[in-house]
């Protein structure tokens, strides 16, 4: 069990938005009031990922007690959350910010209540490292655990691990200049910083239930986002799939063989069914041929082809950026 201590620390706190600024505004407040409570202070950037619902003035009801400021950073058109994301940290990283950067989502559903857990875990790990909230129990319906349950498996099959993070964590200013030249950024923040093999230590943290309303992200969105995580290890994927299908392919090889030898040495051959099942299996393995091809051009092609390169491509797509409160003005 962690205890408490007292933890002066600037905070850095990078949180997409995408319209839900009436939940932002509550995210706000009570950050605020647990970097009170922690003796801390911060900063906050919400990264507007073209909303099309203004934010109302003034967005801070009470001035906040802890935060140094709250500003917006305005993208020209919506990205989608992970690359609204990757656009914050490149930004964060122009601007050359010397604080840990906390990533969390604007709904509610990462808690800010949670947030001393990561900062006392990244104070105890004596060096750098990423921080993530490791997913726990979730509040969404049956529905959605089942589907998640599914993703998890599909994504421990194709990649070889099991994933229980997402975007809160708290990382270190120093790892922000590897992730901004990571491509893998503008897909999955997350996946992108274990590719590249950042240090990392983990919080057992269960997600909280959203403040009020819908998510913006529907079933749909959520099976791009989980894709997008798979994406990121695009080469390890194909190159499971490729030998997965070179030992179907081996099997089937050795099963018309098995089928020859019944029918040539034996008298079990029923008229007909040595035909029929090696024509299967000559099919199957056609099948796993055409696969393994596929699997091994794509793969060579994409390591071949110039990749997006967040540091040098997200800053086109900031409008503005604009403070909604300073201590100082």
């Amino acid at each position: 069990m962690l205890i408490y201590h007292p933890m002066p620390i600037p905070l850095t706190i990078l949180v997409p938005v995408f319209n839900d600024w009436t939940v932002a505004r509550l995210l706000v407040e009570q950050l605020d009031g647990v970097l009170t409570e922690r003796g801390m202070t911060g900063r906050i950037i919400l990264v507007d990922d073209g909303s099309t619902e203004q934010l109302a003035e003034p967005f801070v009801r009470t001035v906040p007690k802890s935060l140094a400021s709250i500003q917006v950073l305005e993208l020209k058109r919506n990205l989608g959350h992970q690359r609204a994301l990757c656009v914050g940290l490149v930004h964060l990283y122009q601007n050359s910010t010397e604080d840990p950067v906390l990533i969390m989502d604007a709904d509610g559903e990462d808690s800010p209540a949670e947030v001393p857990l990561l900062v006392q875990e990244y104070l105890r790990q004596g060096e750098p490292k990423v921080v993530f909230a490791a997913r726990g129990r979730r509040p969404e319906g049956l529905a959605f655990k089942f589907f998640y349950q599914l993703y998890r498996a599909i994504h421990r099959l194709l990649v070889g691990f099991d994933i229980r993070i997402g975007n809160f964590s708290l990382v270190p200013a120093p790892f922000l200049e590897r992730l901004v030249v990571t491509s893998d950024l503008w897909n999955h923040y997350a996946a992108a910083a274990l590719k590249i093999k950042l240090p990392h230590a983990m919080v057992p943290i269960d997600r909280a239930k959203r403040y009020s309303g819908q998510s913006k992200m529907g079933f749909l969105g959520l099976v791009v986002h989980g894709l997008s995580a798979i994406s990121v290890f695009g080469d390890v994927v194909g190159v499971r799939l490729l030998v997965t299908s070179a030992l179907i392919g081996v099997l089937s090889v050795g099963l018309v063989l098995a089928t020859l030898v019944i029918k040539i040495t034996t008298q079990l051959a029923i008229p007909g069914w040595a035909t029929y099942a090696s024509g299967l299996l000559l099919l199957l393995l056609s099948q796993c041929i055409l696969l393994s091809l596929i699997f091994t051009f794509v793969v060579l092609y994409s390591r071949g082809q110039s990749s997006f390169v967040p540091l040098r491509d997200c800053p086109i797509y900031i409008r503005r950026e604009r403070t909604v409160f300073t201590k100082h003005g």
